[in-house]
């Protein structure tokens, strides 16, 4: 099992968003960070870990989101982040806002920000500002599609420094990611069983219920944030897994929120508007043939391999 596939959690039932229970930590923790806990933004918990490699010139970085919904979790539950660093790869990992208590934008905008503020520290971390991948599983996995698909958020005007940088990345590796957070959208593709509390506290909502009631409202939002929406020809190449079973409908939760077919429609749509870059690891007719796996993905895109 290669390092991106283990980022996805099992089922993450959330009782109205207000669980701040989480997936138990990797076994390994790996060596401790160059910077720990670097405050990108001036809020309780914009703040990073970064890992500094070696090598000539200026690094290429990952930049890991962890997952939880957007509602709980912690840049601690990854993988160890020794295997990049012995080939040359600096390593971030991110902590961002909740939405039960800051619904969306903070989180993907926290995401986004924390992509600049990298940007920024590139003389002083030894950083390759135009060799980034974004990676994570399930919500961090829909923040890291969304930062791949989205136009650049830069504004070359502004007094901030961090907000003249880029968020536009070179790639993203993502497991059992959402490319739509909107409901009306993924409830035909997947099922009743996709409305994970995720879709409902995004929006400052305390069920699927208010949220539908409430969808005039919200739609703006589902789309914005859906990362399927943003989806052109010019985009960067994206790798997403996701477990085998394509049922549809989902059996449960857990398998509605991290389906395959989440996956399938966002390679629907690149091949709709000639971007033909999603490359799929599902199994049967959604393996990709280009590459084995995630990292193998990733180390072509940072290292050239």
């Amino acid at each position: 099992m290669n390092r991106i596939t283990t980022l996805l959690t099992t089922t993450l039932l959330v009782p109205l968003c207000l669980s701040t229970a989480f997936a138990k930590k990797n076994k390994e923790a790996g060596p401790e960070p160059t910077h720990a806990d670097v405050p990108y933004d001036t809020y309780e918990r914009t703040k990073l870990d970064f890992w500094q490699a070696e090598g000539d010139g200026p690094r290429p970085v990952m930049v890991f989101i962890h997952g939880g919904g957007w509602i709980q979790g912690d840049k601690s539950k990854r993988d160890s982040m020794a295997g990049w660093l012995e080939k040359g790869v600096s390593v971030a990992a991110i902590n961002y806002r909740f939405t039960p208590q800051d619904p969306l934008p903070a989180p993907v905008h926290d995401a986004a920000r924390a992509i600049q503020f990298l940007r920024s520290k590139a003389k002083e971390w030894n950083i390759d500002k135009n060799r980034f991948v974004v990676t994570g599983g399930s919500a961090g996995g829909c923040s890291s599609l969304w930062l791949a698909l989205h136009e650049d958020m830069a504004d070359p005007d502004s007094e901030d420094p961090v907000k003249r940088e880029s968020t536009r990345v070179q790639g993203a590796a993502v497991a059992g990611a959402q490319t739509s957070i909107d409901p009306k959208q993924a409830e035909p593709w997947i099922g009743p069983n996709v409305y994970h509390d995720m879709l409902f506290c995004s929006v400052g909502e305390a069920s699927i219920e208010d949220a539908l009631k409430n969808y005039d409202k919200h739609e703006a939002s589902y789309r914005e944030f859906s990362p399927i929406t943003h989806m052109t020809k010019d985009d960067p190449p994206v790798f997403l897994s996701y477990k085998s079973d394509l049922t549809v409908p989902a059996k449960s939760i857990g398998h509605g929120i991290h389906h395959g077919m989440f996956g399938v429609k966002l390679q629907e749509k690149s091949a709709a508007v000639g971007h033909n870059q999603v490359h799929l690891s599902i199994g049967g007719e959604y393996a990709t043939k280009d590459y084995s796996n995630a990292d193998q993905f990733t180390e072509s895109i940072l290292l050239g391999k």
